[in-house]
């Protein structure tokens, strides 16, 4: 397929009287609710359904495998790689599609540092997926917008589906990354989150090649200048632990690292909002008004008022809002070298430690390692938490080799000496089942602690089997909850559950042979 040709095809599809261009916020919505694609809630959010899918299809995302990029790609079952014949076969599918449909075309950018931002281009099918990347992507000034020319285009057609035994997919639903033509194609699904991490993959394989550290990770900066990290899977906390009230929010989940600090890679947040209430979360809360998104989440038919307690139609319930919603974000989101990063986790075996504080090699090695427990709903076909590693808190989204990344952090922790905290935001006094979840105001504390340096007044104790260092105390969390074997009655079953989880680190860890011997031995020890 010729690009050039190809490229003339689709400009001719949006010359078409029914493509609408960078519509106002209250034209997006007017048009989503015209057309039948969602309803007002109470606080005036617009609520949509996605129906069959309601989490990411990470099987069902392809790189387009072509000689530029082949060497780059850290292929297997998170890269699949497709043809390019398959792609233009596809790409030409959605062109056709695409022809005398009622269109919406986004215009922005990805990337707050202007130096690095990467222009963008969305076009889709539904009102209300052009309103999500809108607020989720980062807005253009008019007079950015008369120079704005996309360097990369996305077309979201969930209507088009795909025939596997035709087209080289898995099943209908599709993602596919062109890194080389700039284009990504989604179909067969109308979850929101597809076309906001199919940008951040895109992120993962240009920004480092610019000496850019991309992470999957929230951001905040205190009153001095002080800038946090958190590193985490969807559901462990990172954009509930950055909205904090006594500090300005960068970003709630993308980000990149260069020479002269962080930067967002988003104009807006999309936070889970399971159990959401006022008291527990009162920025998001008060982030769910005109503007917002509301993604499969349960409405009263009469009174229009969300039930943030349903599960009915999925545990991924989410919240789609601009960043500026959250008082005192920075505006644009940059900021300098962070001082504190926290790997998030939510231990579903119950046995890491509330929060527990790492060396260089331990934090490499734990990034590498990636542990969480995948939480019900952020992928299809998850019904309660599992265990799993996810190389640097995002594989599904790294197109480069593992390596590449940890080497930028380890590179970063080194001239900015921050230091490096996991936290345990799963269970505590036993497994999923057993125990419960970790206190919110808990972890919120220890933090806190964290953040403004008192932890390191607390002495600490190395843990026997996964040699991180333990603190004995912290302001406003009762001492015994720091070690976690006291939180179980049955200390023989946590002794062995912790040995388990050992078991299951060091299996994992035997993927990465290239590994130091330094950073192998900062591992748990069975």
């Amino acid at each position: 397929m010729n690009v050039n040709a190809s490229t003339v095809d689709l400009d001719q599809i949006l010359k078409s009287d029914r493509v609408h261009f960078r519509l106002s916020v209250p034209e997006l919505v007017e048009a989503a609710v015209a057309r039948k694609e969602g309803v007002l809630s109470s606080t005036g959010a617009l609520r949509a359904t996605t129906g069959k899918y309601t989490g990411r299809s990470p099987k069902d995302k392809f790189i387009v495998d072509t000689p530029a990029v082949h060497n780059h790609i850290a292929w297997g079952p998170v890269n699949q790689p497709i043809s390019s014949e398959k792609f233009d076969q596809l790409y030409e599918r959605a062109l056709d599609y695409l022809k005398n449909r009622e269109l919406f075309v986004f215009d922005g950018f990805a990337g707050a540092d202007k130096k690095y931002r990467l222009p963008i281009r969305i076009i889709n099918e539904y009102a209300w997926h052009n309103l999500f990347v809108h607020q989720l992507f980062i807005r253009p000034t008019a007079e950015e917008l008369k120079t704005h020319k996309p360097e990369f285009t996305v077309i979201g057609v969930p209507g088009l589906q795909a025939d596997p035994a035709e087209d080289g997919t898995n099943s209908e639903t599709f993602i596919i990354l062109n890194l080389e033509k700039k284009i990504v194609l989604i179909g067969g699904t109308e979850y929101a989150g597809e076309m906001k991490k199919s940008i951040f993959s895109a992120l993962n394989y240009l920004l480092p090649m610019r000496d850019v550290f991309p992470m999957h990770c929230s951001a905040n900066v205190g009153e001095k200048g002080d800038v946090t990290l958190f590193f985490g899977l969807s559901g462990t906390g990172k954009t509930t632990l950055s909205a904090d009230p006594n500090r300005r929010l960068i970003g709630d989940d993308e980000h990149g690292w260069s020479d002269h600090g962080v930067f967002n890679f988003e104009g807006g947040c999309y936070a889970k909002c399971i159990n959401l209430s006022e008291e527990k979360e009162p920025q998001i809360w008060n982030s769910i008004k005109f503007g917002a998104v509301l993604e499969n989440v349960t409405l009263d038919e009469t009174t229009r008022v969300a039930d943030y307690d349903d599960a009915s139609l999925t545990e991924n319930t989410r919240a789609a809002y601009p960043v500026d919603y959250i008082p005192g974000a920075v505006i644009p989101g940059v900021a300098g070298h962070p001082n504190v990063v926290v790997f998030l986790t939510a231990d579903a075996f119950g046995v890491l430690p509330p929060i527990s504080k790492l060396s260089r090699e331990q934090a490499m090695y734990h990034f590498l390692s990636g542990y969480t427990s995948k939480l019900a709903g952020t992928e299809r076909g998850v019904t309660e938490p599992e265990a799993t590693f996810s190389t640097c808190f995002g594989s599904p989204f790294l197109p480069l080799y593992p390596h590449v990344y940890a080497e930028m952090l380890g590179k970063r922790i080194d001239q900015h000496n921050a230091k490096v905290y996991l936290l345990n935001t799963g269970w505590s006094g036993g497994p999923y089942g057993v125990g419960k979840r970790m206190n919110l105001a808990y972890t919120r504390a220890m933090v806190t602690a964290a953040i403004n340096g008192s932890i390191e007044k607390a002495n600490f104790t190395s843990d026997p089997i996964f040699g991180v260092l333990v603190p004995d105390q912290i302001e406003g969390v009762p001492s015994e909850v720091l070690n976690p074997r006291n939180t179980w009655a049955d200390k023989q079953a946590y002794d062995d559950m912790a040995r388990h989880l050992a078991g299951l680190f060091v299996k994992n860890f035997e993927k990465f042979p290239t590994a130091s011997e330094q950073i192998r031995q900062a591992g748990p020890k069975l």
